[in-house]
C-alpha cells in the first residue's frame, strides 16, 4: 500500500479478527487486511486495512491522522494498482469505535477502503483510533 502524503509504502498481509478484535501484524512496517471483509477493489463492502502506530516512531501508520479529504491511497492487488481518494478522517475514542463498529466495518456499502490505527498515546496505552475512509477512483 502507498500513501504518498505520508511517505508510506508498506506491504499488506491478510489477518483475521480474533475475539472480535483486529490485531495488525507484529512488524510495525507491515499492514494487515481483514480477510473477513471485502477485498480491495470489491464493488460492495469495506476493505479494512490496519497497522500499528509506534509512539516513538517507526509504525507505517504513525501519521494517519494527517490525511485529508482528497488525498490518495493506492493498493496493489492481483488485479493491479487500485487508487482511492480519502473522503473522511475520524478519530474515535476506543469505546466510541466499538459503538460505531457496524458502520466502520459495514459490508453492505458500495466498495470502499477503511484504514485504522491507534492514536492518542498517554504514556501507557492508546486512547483512540483514527479511521480513514476512501472511495475508489474510476
Amino acid at each position: 500500500m502507498s500513501i504518498p502524503r505520508l511517505g508510506v509504502s508498506a506491504p499488506v498481509v491478510p489477518i483475521v479478527a480474533e475475539a472480535g478484535s483486529l490485531t495488525p501484524p507484529s512488524n510495525p512496517q507491515k499492514l494487515g487486511w481483514w480477510s473477513g471483509g471485502a477485498e480491495p477493489g470489491a464493488r460492495r463492502g469495506s476493505a479494512v486495512i490496519t497497522g500499528h502506530t509506534v509512539h516513538a516512531g517507526g509504525g507505517a501508520l504513525d501519521d494517519l491522522e494527517q490525511l485529508r479529504a482528497g488525498d490518495s491511497v493506492s493498493v496493489t492487488t492481483s488485479r493491479g494498482l487500485l487508487t482511492y481518494r480519502v473522503t473522511g478522517v475520524t478519530t474515535y475514542r476506543k469505546q466510541a469505535l466499538a459503538g460505531n463498529a457496524d458502520r466502520v466495518f459495514d459490508q453492505d456499502v458500495p466498495g470502499r477502503l477503511v484504514l485504522i490505527t491507534c492514536e492518542d498515546w498517554n504514556g501507557k496505552v492508546y486512547l483512540s483510533n483514527v479511521v480513514v475512509v476512501a472511495q475508489r477512483m474510476a
